[in-house]
């Protein structure tokens, strides 16, 4: 069945969030897609902001994806296997203050933690930032696995130590998993130990 495609341009979230609404408001229906899962750092909750603001009385149903933190630890083995968080490091959006303040606080509390947006041709410093500040709280040698266009042809995996994440090669297409105290690598992978070993033992 034929179906219309409207295309949009990066940075135009607001008009294509606004568009689809407009056209569920006519009595039409619209799939909105976007990268990942929609409410990860995507378009799922722009969308409900924006309907609230427009009165806007249609069904919104929110389709779960697979989000790049997954895809990416299942590339890297099982790196998120103990508590985690996902920070980005974007600051078009969200003060760079903020960030780091997430940052420190994240580190300090030896959370594994995914880097989303880690770097573009604009912003290069707020990784070395972030390095710095987990170097503060981490031993040098955490492992870091860097996943770059996961599944994709061009797809790059990379686990390196914290001392040297900064140096890696790292784009706005990449996912930056900083493991925790007890991560450590094994044949090529990437593992958070859940805690079996010290409660059970083997």
């Amino acid at each position: 069945v034929d179906k219309e495609v409207i295309s949009s341009e990066m940075m135009k979230e607001i008009d294509r969030c606004r568009q689809a609404l407009d056209i569920t408001a006519a009595g039409r229906d619209a799939a909105l897609v976007c990268g990942g899962d929609p409410g990860i750092y995507a378009m799922a909750g722009l969308v409900f902001e924006l309907a609230r603001e427009m009165n806007h009385a249609g069904k919104i149903e929110i389709i779960p994806g697979l989000a790049a933190v997954n895809s990416c630890a299942a590339r890297l083995g099982a790196p998120l296997m103990h508590d985690f968080c996902a920070i980005s490091l974007s600051d078009l959006l969200t003060p760079m203050e903020l960030i780091e303040k997430r940052l420190i606080a994240a580190a300090e509390a030896d959370f594994v933690t995914a880097i989303y947006n880690p770097k573009s041709k604009r912003r290069t410093s707020q990784i070395s930032l972030a390095q710095d500040i987990f170097l503060r709280y981490r031993a040098p040698e955490t492992p870091v696995g860097i996943v770059t266009a996961a599944s994709r042809a061009d797809e790059s995996i990379i686990i390196a130590r914290l001392d040297t994440m900064a140096s890696q090669e790292i784009t706005m297409r990449s996912l930056v998993i900083i493991g925790n105290s007890q991560t450590r690598t094994w044949d090529g992978l990437m593992v958070t130990p859940r805690g079996y070993q010290q409660k059970y033992g083997f």
